[in-house]
This record gives C-alpha cells, sequence and structure tokens, in this order.
C-alpha cells in the first residue's frame, strides 16, 4: 500500500488476560500476605491496553491489533472486549496455543505493583503472523521488546527477529514505534538496541532508558536524576531512534524531538486517593504520545496528553478504565496543573 494511503495506528506484539489480586502488603520470602476483596480480570498487554486507550481518546481513529492469542476462554475474552469498539480492526490477530496472562499483585498501601507473567500464546508472535499486504496502518507500535521469545531470537542480518520486522515494516512504508518491559539482567544491552536502529518513536520508562543507554536516572534510593535526562535520551537517538525518543515516569515525560529540541514536562499533582491503581499508566502515556505522533502534533503537546492520559488511567484499578475521550482527558490538565 501507497504510504499517503495509510491510515491511522497498529498495535502489535503482547495480549494477554490480568488478573489483579489487591494484597493487604508485599510480603518477605516465605511469609504469607492477605488477598483482600476486589479481585479483577481484564484484559492487557501493549496491544490491549495501547489500543483501548486510542480508541477511547478517539472513536473515529482506524485502528489494527496484530498478535497471537490462544483458543481457548481468555482469547475469547479479548477479542469479546476488543470488540466493543468499532474503530478496532481485530481480522489480523491469529490463534493458537494458550493465551497469555499475568498474575498482578497490587500493594494497597503502596499502590505499587508485581507482574508474574506467563508468556503463552505472546511467545509464538513472528513476521510469519504478518500479513503486510493486509494492513492499512500508517503508524506499527510493537510492545514488549523482552516479552516476544520469537522476536527476541538473535538474527544473523539485523541483529535480532524484532529489528527485522521492524526493517520491514519501514519498506512497507510504515512509522514504527516501540516500548519494551522492566526486567533486571543485562538482556536490554543485547535485544533493545538492534531495534532502535529501525525505530521511528520510542516511548519507555526511566528504568528501561537507564538500562538500554547506561545513564543513572533513578538509583535504589529512588531519587530521580531529570538533570540526566537529556543525556540518555541523546544517547537512545545515537543508538538509532530517528524522530522522538522519550522518557516517562512518575514524576513526568520528557522528550528529544526529530530537530534535537528537549521537552521536559511534569505530571499532573493528583490529589490524595485519586490514584485507585497504577496498571497501564505506562501504556497510556504512550498511547497519548504515539496519538499526538499519527495526528503530527509538536512533541511537546503529545507529551502533554501522553500526562493527562496516564493521569486519566490512574484513576480507576484497570488499565484502561479510567481513559475517556480526548477532550475529557485533556480537562485533567486544567484540573490538576499546579
Amino acid at each position: 500500500m501507497e504510504m499517503n494511503l495509510r491510515k491511522g495506528i497498529c498495535a502489535a506484539g503482547n495480549l494477554l488476560v490480568d488478573v489483579t489480586y489487591p494484597i493487604e502488603r508485599w510480603p518477605r520470602q516465605s511469609e504469607l500476605t492477605t488477598i483482600t476483596e476486589g479481585i479483577t480480570r481484564s484484559i492487557g498487554g501493549a496491544v490491549c491496553n495501547v489500543i483501548t486507550d486510542l480508541a477511547k481518546l478517539d472513536p473515529e481513529l482506524p485502528l489494527e491489533t496484530l498478535g497471537v492469542i490462544g483458543e481457548d476462554p481468555d482469547g475469547e475474552f479479548i477479542l469479546e472486549q476488543l470488540g466493543v469498539h468499532k474503530n478496532v480492526d481485530i481480522s489480523l490477530l491469529k490463534r493458537k496455543g494458550k493465551t497469555s496472562f499475568t498474575a498482578v499483585m497490587s500493594d494497597n498501601n503502596t499502590k505499587k505493583r508485581t507482574f508474574f507473567q506467563y508468556r503463552g500464546a505472546n511467545a509464538l508472535f513472528d513476521e510469519s503472523c504478518v500479513d503486510w499486504d493486509q494492513m492499512r496502518c500508517e503508524l506499527l507500535h510493537v510492545g514488549y521488546i523482552l516479552l516476544l521469545d520469537a522476536l527476541d531470537q538473535k538474527d544473523a542480518e539485523y541483529g535480532t527477529k524484532m529489528a527485522r520486522l521492524l526493517a520491514e515494516a519501514k519498506r512497507h512504508g510504515i512509522k514504527t514505534s516501540i516500548d519494551v518491559v522492566s526486567e533486571s539482567g543485562d538482556r536490554f544491552k543485547t535485544l533493545v538496541p538492534p531495534a532502535l536502529k529501525y525505530t521511528d518513536y520510542c516511548v519507555i520508562n526511566e528504568l528501561e532508558a537507564q538500562q538500554i543507554t547506561g545513564v543513572l536516572l533513578r538509583d535504589e534510593e529512588e531519587r530521580l536524576y531529570t538533570e540526566h535526562m537529556e543525556e540518555a535520551l541523546r544517547k537512545m537517538k545515537e543508538l538509532g531512534v530517528s524522530v522522538w525518543a522519550v522518557i516517562h515516569c512518575p514524576e513526568g515525560g520528557y522528550g528529544l524531538d526529530e530537530k534535537g529540541n528537549f521537552v521536559c514536562l511534569d505530571s499532573l499533582s493528583l490529589p490524595k486517593g485519586y490514584i485507585k491503581g497504577t496498571v497501564g499508566a505506562g501504556d497510556a502515556f504512550c498511547a497519548g504520545v504515539l496519538y499526538g505522533a499519527q495526528k503530527q502534533w509538536s512533541l511537546e503537546e503529545s507529551i502533554r496528553l501522553g500526562v493527562c492520559t496516564a493521569a486519566a488511567s490512574l484513576s480507576e484499578p484497570g488499565a484502561t478504565e479510567g481513559v475517556g475521550s480526548l477532550e475529557d482527558v485533556m480537562k485533567l490538565e486544567g484540573y490538576y496543573r499546579i
């Protein structure tokens, strides 16, 4: 398809079911903690979260989903939930194996969450699942690197299968975006840089950026080094990000645009008790930035929407329930911007 005929955004990669367990506190090894009332089941992962947020921001925006779900009730649940949005095309999804799921432990006091992830069908997603001739999108967002086993494999020519996929997207006139999952270990240094060479938009959190670039952004005492953000973003650009490099964290959003201009925007000042859960806030921020990119907004405008969409997400326990229309989300700027 010709580039000028392409429209909308496709999210590819992780689709899963999140089962969130509210717990009294995070236990030490071998200790018991109590799961309280309020267990929830929802769809999650990069594809489900980003696409749902985009569909709610703008019900007219053409959206596509790409990935693998299981031939099981969880797979049906994902199709049912995504199918609620009339502008979301779910016809490109493949079905095999068992649907990926995550047990999310959410601390009632700190609101921090810990994930126990079963790879399932997500591990089977590779370029053979992609029919480039059927795709209509202008922008392809793939997440998460480090959680897509087939695409995380080595590739003799491109470094990784993920990098090959992104390169192929660009050959078809599709802009590319990536997200990464937070994990400990040294896989970042081998799996992420090859992909960055074929990435137009990279939207990641401060811990991921720190591991990719080696620039200290948050220390073990939880101190954030905002003065190092621009250095980390420039290193992301040096690694290959061609248009926007963006870092988000609870304190704000930071980015470098296509001309090398640095953008810094604090998060909204949310009142005590506003935050009901943090699951999906990073994906909500990403959705806001990608929406702005697709609409050809400036990076500052896009990060502003990202900050507001993340704040909306925080208002409900689930990943996407708090996100509303573009107009409603942007109203939060007036309410909570000091």
